[in-house]
């Protein structure tokens, strides 16, 4: 289940975000908001839930 605050991984091969790793701000009509940080750069961006998976469970 994911839920804002959770940690999550794309899993969607299409996506130019595929593999990065991180955390959800908000969540509505079945998309997230995912936050995503690194090194000197960061990025909130909204995908489809379909194309997330929670990152414990890998």
């Amino acid at each position: 289940m994911i839920l804002p605050g959770s940690t999550v991984r794309v899993v969607d091969a299409s996506s130019i975000y595929f593999g990065y790793q991180g955390f959800v701000q908000r969540i509505g009509s079945g998309r997230a908001a995912v936050l995503f940080e690194g090194g000197n750069w960061d990025r909130l961006v909204t995908l489809p839930l379909g194309s997330l998976q929670d990152a414990a469970l890998r």
